[in-house]
């Protein structure tokens, strides 16, 4: 159930919040008071297209948030697959929109567009009145049959579904099979030459990653021992101008004359210990020079071996596995080139078996919702007498599509008279804007029992309607807000005066702004709501009195009274 709507900054409202009921809320209001402006509110917090012309003038962005209750265990199972947590049983939908983008928020976590509608599927419907036109297209019938015979149907739409695309993918590969000679010969020589590429190469998967290690190390390793050999020999004896060489030819020259001045004693001290050190670290690097190792040919191996894995995974893979797996699938491909004819007999009779059992699926599938259609028509009929379709026929027409798709081949239509003596014919081609809002109204409240969704929004249910058939709208919508919440725009006293909870959107006027507001109104509000609709600008005694009674009525219609 929707129990809060918050709507900020979008066009002529600048802030309001509305808290719904349980039964059946009305929202009534003067032509351009801003009634269609929230309805779109709630329709774009639930995902529709968002535009920088839905902003109030002036403002940065515009703000809609939704707050759910839920209480069907089959919607908090659903909510759950679709990664929605509840808290308190409740789901906060919010959309906020701006000029560059727009922030869609379920349970203040951020979502994608698709996530936000595909949540708000299982919490609410909106029929307005392009829904009512959508009767007149007839892939829209078989939604609706199939909707109604959902739980006959089972699984086995799905399974329809998964063979039809089998199906589909094998008359495909068929297609592409189809070889002649010479393409055939080409394909093998091809494919036996790149298998025979993969198998000399007996390729161990991961081994690329493992010597491209080596091959770093070895890299590294090389520059390790060029780098160390030099320093040995700048630093050794050998070499009259290495650093021992020099230092050494410095400590004969210093201890030649250290005798002649004791002040050089300490400097001469000095020079022996660095020659020392310098002679500890020479041994020291020949030891380490001695322990590395480094094989040109092992090096050299392991870069032609590279060479070889990087071109095999140019042309077949990514990596070796891949590479591997092409190989398979090579194979496999080729045994069918070389054995062809068996080939092509085996995907033929793998085509002829699944489009056997979709034939079947398709049958089965079309019995299913012939029975159903049958019973639907009459629940549906019933309903549009309810609505003062006084003689009205309703069935549903059942042809075969020319070809196998997705839903199997029927292609059915709604076929009415509302007239007696008339024969049935599409809805297309006798219904108005009036009989189609009834029409949906009928067909909602009969699939009202077959879906878990409680909370439901008309707009424009009331379209081309007036007098006696206005009553029985409004008499249907009650009885669909005794099992559902229902919250519906009208400007029919008959439809308002049935309120569980009556809302008045108002235009007002201040400070050279125009703004939007809605309210809750009391009992004796609604009253005079009533007669405004009744009386339009002049509201007389008589006027309010025929809304007293309205109202009186509707109580009693709604307690079971006649």
């Amino acid at each position: 159930m929707l129990t809060h709507l918050h709507v900020k900054n979008l066009a002529l409202i600048e802030e309001a919040e509305i808290d719904f009921s349980e039964g059946l809320n009305i929202l009534t209001g003067e032509t351009g008071a801003g009634k269609s402006i929230v309805i779109g509110s709630v329709g774009l917090a639930l995902g529709d297209k968002a535009s920088r012309e839905m902003l109030r003038e002036g403002a940065e962005f515009g703000l809609v948030e939704l707050v759910f209750q839920v209480s069907r265990e089959s919607q908090r199972q659903r909510l759950m697959e679709l990664g929605v947590t509840l808290e308190e049983d409740q789901v906060i939908i919010s959309r906020k929109i701006s000029d560059k983008r727009s922030m869609n928020k379920i349970n203040g976590e951020t979502v994608p567009l698709s996530q936000l509608k595909e949540t708000a599927s299982v919490l609410i419907d909106i029929h307005g009145q392009h829904e009512h036109q959508s009767l007149l297209q007839k892939k829209k019938h078989l939604e609706i049959l199939d909707e109604f015979s959902k739980e006959e149907l089972g699984s086995i739409r799905e399974e329809l579904g998964e063979t039809y695309k089998n199906w589909k993918q094998l008359n495909e590969t068929l297609k592409e099979a189809q070889l002649d000679e010479e393409s055939r010969l080409r394909e093998i020589s091809l494919l036996e030459f790149q298998i025979d590429e993969i198998e000399k190469a007996v390729l161990v998967p991961g081994e690329d990653e493992e010597l491209e290690q080596q091959y770093r190390r070895m890299t590294n390793g090389r520059k390790i021992l060029e780098a160390a050999g030099t320093a040995y020999t700048l630093t050794g004896y050998e070499d009259p101008q290495a650093a021992g060489g020099s230092i050494g030819r410095a400590l004969r020259e210093l201890q030649s004359v250290a005798s002649f001045d004791e002040e050089m004693s300490p400097l001469l001290e000095q020079l022996t210990d660095i020659d020392g050190l310098l002679n500890d670290f020479n041994r020291d690097m020949a030891e380490y020079l001695d322990s590395l190792e480094f094989s040109e040919e092992t090096f050299f191996e392991t870069e032609e071996r590279l060479n070889l894995l990087n071109q095999l995974k140019a042309k077949y893979g990514k990596n070796l596995e891949q590479v591997l797996s092409w190989q398979e699938a090579s194979r496999e491909r080729l045994e069918k080139l070389l054995d062809y004819d068996a080939y092509l007999l085996k995907l033929k009779k793998e085509l002829s078996d699944t489009e056997e059992e979709l034939s079947k699926l398709c049958r089965q599938v079309s019995g299913i919702r012939k029975a159903c259609a049958e019973k639907l028509c009459k629940e549906i009929r019933q309903h549009l007498v309810d609505l003062n379709f006084l003689d009205v026929q309703f069935e549903m027409q059942f042809e075969s599509l020319p070809g196998y798709t997705a839903l199997g081949t029927d292609d059915v239509e709604f076929l009415i008279s509302v007239n007696p003596g008339e024969p049935l014919r599409p809805l297309m081609k006798i219904a108005s804007g009036g009989e189609l809002s009834r029409i949906m109204l009928a067909i909602k409240t009969v699939l009202a029992d077959k879906d878990d969704i409680d909370a439901v929004i008309f707009d424009e249910i009331d379209v081309g309607i007036s007098g006696r058939t206005a009553q029985k709208v409004s008499e249907k919508m009650m009885l669909i807000g005794k099992t559902r919440q229902v919250i519906c725009i009208t400007h029919l006293a008959q439809i308002a005066a049935m309120a569980d909870s009556h809302y008045r959107i108002e235009k007002m006027a201040e400070h050279g702004e125009t703004r939007t507001q809605i309210r809750k109104l009391f009992e004796e509000e609604t009253i005079e709501e009533l007669a405004r609709i009744l009386g339009g600008a002049k509201i007389t005694d008589a006027v309010m009195k025929n809304a007293e009674e309205m109202k009186e009525l509707a109580k009693g219609k709604k307690s079971g009274g006649r």
